[in-house]
């Protein structure tokens, strides 16, 4: 098993990592009947992206000797509805440090690679914007 997820009552739910027992809860935004006080699970899908994507950067960088610390991302997630689901997720990347032409290539291509991009459902448009130093 990859983890455990608890629901907790009120729409709140604790999942946790069985390997690393690392845990955190989710609430139902305040549009869906929920207080907002947590990532909402769809919340956790959009960020994961953005988490996915500077994760296998940084094993790409790694290889090509660059160090990525300090790259963030936002993410901004949109819904549709009719069925409620993800419609677009947005998701805006910045690099504090500078790169050739040759490695930002590599490094972008990479991003558009990860497993939970190919994971979504294509249907999701993702809009993702590379801001380098």
């Amino acid at each position: 098993m990859t983890s455990k997820v608890v629901y907790l009552g009120d729409l709140r739910t604790e999942s946790t990592h069985l390997k690393s027992s690392n845990s955190f809860f989710t609430d139902a935004p305040t549009d869906n009947n929920g207080k907002g006080e947590a990532f909402s699970p769809t919340d956790t899908i959009a960020t994961g992206l953005a988490s996915c994507m500077i994760t296998v950067m940084g094993i790409k960088a790694r290889d090509l000797g660059v160090d990525m610390k300090g790259t963030s991302a936002k993410v901004t997630k949109f819904m549709a509805s009719e069925p409620r689901r993800i419609s677009k997720i947005k998701v805006v990347l910045d690099f504090p440090f500078e790169a050739d032409a040759k490695t930002r290539k590599i490094l972008q291509r990479t991003a558009n690679t990860c497993p939970v991009h190919y994971s979504l459902h294509p249907d999701i448009e993702k809009d993702i914007t590379f801001n380098w130093k």
